[in-house]
């Protein structure tokens, strides 16, 4: 499920990037969507339209991808301490100054 969510997630943020990236700015920017002739199947306004939705609805998405993730993200993982981690992994070894060492 959540490799699921994720790839999911993954894609809409790539979309949301172009989509984002293919608007035109206030000062005429990259606008790469936009200029050429006027008689084109959709017109600057509806352009323009078109971009503000799909941005819309892509960060709609993304935003709820995120707390699904967020919440999948709390129900796997188990409270613990990072020293606790840490003791569990070291070598139970003596140490002091009456420890022979090998050589």
């Amino acid at each position: 499920m959540e490799t699921l969510v994720l790839t999911i997630h993954i894609l809409i943020a790539l979309a949301l990037v172009v989509v984002v990236l293919l608007q035109r700015s206030e000062g005429g920017g990259l606008g790469i969507g936009g200029g050429g002739s006027g008689g084109g199947f959709m017109t600057a306004r509806g352009t323009a339209s078109f971009m503000t939705r799909a941005t819309s609805v892509l960060a709609i998405g993304f935003f709820t991808t995120t707390i699904i993730l967020a919440i999948l993200a709390g129900y796997t993982t188990e409270p613990a301490s990072i020293v606790d981690e840490v003791l569990q992994q070291a070598p139970a070894q003596p140490s002091g100054p009456n420890v022979p060492t090998d050589q």
